[in-house]
């Protein structure tokens, strides 16, 4: 348990060094007059993140709001909106006035995982947003105990093969982009495995630890150090791409399951009828805050991968998401709960 809290602590104190890291950064740039909306920004512009302070989407957007600030001359309040999985700040962003003083970041739970299990969504994750950009992206990790036989996904596969619904996996609750990774693989790999759902990661990490849960798909930043440490044995990566800051753990194509992905995505949007002039400006000044490689380097210590892209990148991804989650959900026979 004291190694489990250092590494959680561990994973907290890099959150705020990277947070820093970007302010020390940044600290040489000088503010540039905006293009495109005369006298924008004049205020303030409100940044809404529809998750808790010091999760990775609050990590995510203070960095980028920091950076943001600096080049446009206004600094960028961000406003922590919680509640139902991301939807209540998603819909607040839809409902915010298209007047350039209100942005936010949205993920692939909020905008492709959501309308596929509700169909009274308050709001319609394409018609009633203005995308910028997607941000970042981060893999899972599929992390099993040490003590399962199975040091391969090959091995995990035919173990699960041998012991149908004998096979655990946690995630952070029902329905959670981490649930649907677990149910993708079970589909693609012709497995039976059995869900439990969690409050917190913290939990079904000590419960791994311990042997009664066999195996999860991890967010990486709280996983690192229990992976580095032993107490979890890391089998692939849930990208298309390895990560750097796992570069020894093979990805699910590389392990033997072709086509797998399942990653968790941030991008960054604003109201419909958002002022294209702006939305073009942002799309530029955050592709080039993107492509610096202290940003680079200082997200992927967090397991992220920086990514730009024009703004119809963003819409494409979305509905390819949607598609892809709704048929998982199907076949599997999730609801939500």
């Amino acid at each position: 348990m004291k190694r489990l809290v250092q590494a959680f602590a561990a994973t907290a104190f890099a959150a705020s060094a990277l947070a820093a890291g970007f302010a020390l950064a940044g600290g040489a740039a000088v503010a540039q007059p905006a293009a495109g909306e005369p006298g924008w920004p004049s205020r303030p512009i409100r940044l809404i993140v529809p998750f808790p302070p010091a999760s990775t989407a609050d990590v995510v957007a203070r960095v980028l709001g920091q950076k943001l600030g600096l080049r446009l001359g206004q600094q960028f309040v961000v406003e922590n909106r919680v509640g139902a999985s991301g939807n209540i700040g998603a819909e607040l962003i839809a409902k915010a006035a298209p007047d350039g003083y209100t942005v936010g970041i949205v993920t692939s739970s909020t905008q492709a995982v959501a309308v596929t299990l509700s169909p009274s969504l308050p709001y319609d994750p394409i018609r009633d947003f203005t995308p910028i950009l997607t941000i970042a992206s981060s893999p899972y990790v599929l992390v099993v105990y040490p003590g399962l036989p199975a040091k391969s996904v090959a091995e995990l596969i035919d173990l699960a093969k041998r012991k149908p619904g004998a096979l655990n996996y946690g995630s952070a609750g029902p329905a959670s982009l981490a649930h649907l990774a677990g149910a993708l693989f079970a589909t693609m790999t012709n497995t039976q495995l059995i869900h439990v759902p969690y409050k917190s990661t913290a939990q079904s990490v000590i419960d791994m630890m311990s042997g009664r849960l066999e195996m999860q798909f991890a967010t990486i930043p709280p996983s690192i150090q229990t992976i580095r440490a032993g107490q979890l044995r890391a089998l692939a990566v849930t990208g298309k791409q390895r990560v750097d800051a796992l570069p020894d753990v093979p990805t699910m194509a590389e392990a033997g399951v072709p086509g797998y992905d399942a990653t968790l995505w941030f991008g960054l949007v604003a109201p419909a009828k958002f002022s294209p002039n702006l939305a073009g400006r942002l799309n530029r000044e955050i592709a080039e805050i993107l492509a610096a490689a202290d940003m680079k380097d200082l997200l992927s210590q967090q397991g992220l991968v920086a990514e730009a892209g024009p703004p119809e990148a963003l819409t494409e991804r979305v509905r390819s998401d949607i598609g892809k989650w709704r048929e998982v959900i199907a076949k599997a026979g999730i609801t939500a709960e």
